[in-house]
């Protein structure tokens, strides 16, 4: 099993669908907090804030 992908993003508001080929799974919309990063509870994917992109940006 390969670990979970690690994905850099510019916005603290994602959404997740899993990956249509090897994954999928219902689109979950998640937050980034403080610690700069979030996981997606279904795939394990890490959506990891871009440095100098602020958490709390709406």
């Amino acid at each position: 099993m390969q670990p979970p992908e690690t994905i850099i993003v510019d916005t603290a508001k994602i959404a997740c669908d899993g990956d249509a080929d090897s994954s999928p799974h219902p689109r979950v919309y998640l937050k980034i907090a403080k610690e700069g990063f979030v996981d997606c509870p279904y795939c394990g994917k890490r959506f990891i804030l871009k440095e100098g992109a602020h958490a709390d940006a709406h």
